[in-house]
């Protein structure tokens, strides 16, 4: 089965179905202006009721009647404030395929900060940026793509078992929306497909656990110049943590033996947003850090957040004043998300195969050094692989999408939802 640039007067994709001599076009002309369209509405993580409401119109005005979108309370349930729930669609079965077991299409609809102000522009068969911004290609191609999927099953009339769309909220700030779905409001999928990076012929089956961390760091202030002695410095203690983990082995790209992993340290500040350290004459009483540890190994990445718990228990016991008192530390972790790889013999797996090989790409079955709305799926027991969208150097200044890559997203979703 192949995929062909035919220019018809639609300028569609031609994709022919296995088993059947039936041509299906797939408007990519309108593709793109649906693409363009959701990449100028704003919707940062945890704003995303503007874009909401723009995929809701766009779902209607692809035939998808308003009795069937609907928002959940996944937002009531998330720990940080989420202007919506996640947005569900209900597609029901049409034709020999109506009865057959229900599959879920999902991607994101949140884009990082960087993207408020982003100004789409097309040049050539891209969609770049003329703001100083991100773009939003991650995820509005994605939402491109599910969008589109729901109109040409419409238009074409064509045979498909009952679909539910998922565009889940909060993805990039933790996978909340994925995280905190009822698998019930989803009608029992069998099986889903992610839409969330760069190649459509990305079949993605696994991908990393994370914890999130973050360590509070308490000394004693006391002026620098006068009675240094009588402090006991927030900044030497994380610093002798630090020091501590990187000579361990435990910072960036972690290897012991044979396990993997990565580590980072993100924020350094006094709590609030506020620097760490009020002046240089006073000794810094109070410094707030937060971390990150990730593995594709499900004990590894927490033996990490151990390494980095223990360094920092170690160190405040080492800084002492004139005294004999130390500083102390409380660390918390949480897990973002956990690892998942499965087995390239689930129907999911064979089904995105055969697709991706359908629309004349070449399958490249692979796992993700980072976090997937998938990976929550997956827990909640939905078997989910994730493609691209065309989406490239995601969360920079240099983000543009492929739409090459978006439109082959598209024809595989419609053969993912039509293949027998």
């Amino acid at each position: 089965m192949s995929l062909a640039k035919q220019r018809v007067s639609n300028d569609a994709y031609k994709l022919r179905k296995p088993h059947q001599g039936i041509v299906m076009p797939v408007d990519v002309k309108t593709a793109t202006d649906r693409l363009m369209r959701f990449l100028a509405v704003e919707g940062v993580t945890g704003k995303e009721a503007a874009i909401g409401r723009e995929l809701s119109a766009a779902l209607q005005e692809s035939g998808v009647p308003a009795t069937a979108i609907r928002l959940d309370d996944a937002n009531t349930r998330i720990p940080v404030p989420t202007e919506t729930g996640n947005l569900i669609v209900d597609l029901p079965g049409r034709g020999a395929m109506h009865n057959q077991p229900r599959i879920m299409f999902m991607t994101h609809m949140d884009t990082v900060p960087l993207c408020a102000g982003a100004k789409p522009m097309l040049a050539g068969r891209k969609i770049v940026n003329q703001a100083k911004t991100a773009l939003g290609g991650d995820n509005r191609a994605g939402c491109g793509v599910l969008v589109t999927l729901a109109a040409e099953l419409a238009k074409q009339k064509l045979d498909h078992p009952p679909i539910t769309l998922l565009f889940c909220v909060r993805e990039e700030s933790g996978l909340y929306g994925a995280r905190h779905v009822k698998t019930a409001d989803l009608g029992s999928p069998v099986m889903a497909f992610n839409y969330d990076g760069g190649s459509a012929s990305n079949v993605t089956i696994g991908a990393v656990g994370a914890d999130r961390w973050q360590v509070e760091i308490f000394g004693r202030a006391s002026h620098a110049g006068v009675a240094p002695e009588r402090g006991i410095s927030s900044t030497m203690i994380l610093a002798l943590a630090l020091a501590d983990v990187k000579a361990g082995g435990w910072f960036g790209k972690v290897v012991k033996r044979k396990r993997q992993g990565t580590s980072n340290v993100g924020p350094v500040t006094g709590g609030d947003g506020r620097p760490a350290g009020d002046a240089t004459n006073v000794v810094t009483d109070y410094v707030h850090v937060r971390g990150e540890s990730r593995s594709h190994d499900s004990k590894f990445f927490k033996e990490i957040t151990k390494a980095y718990k223990a360094a920092f228990e170690k160190a405040a016991k080492r800084v002492n004043n004139s005294d004999g008192k130390s500083g102390r530390v409380k660390f918390k972790a949480e897990t973002d998300y956990y690892p998942f790889r499965m087995k390239e013999s689930l129907p999911v797996v064979k089904r995105a195969v055969a697709a991706v090989s359908g629309i004349g790409a070449t399958p490249s079955i692979r796992a993700a050094n980072g976090g997937l709305d998938a990976n929550w799926m997956v827990r909640h027991g939905v078997p989910t692989v994730t493609f691209g969208a065309g989406q490239n150097e995601p969360h920079t200044i240099d983000e543009w999408i492929n739409l090459d890559e978006y439109d082959r997203a598209c024809a595989l979703a419609v053969q993912l939802a039509t293949m027998r």
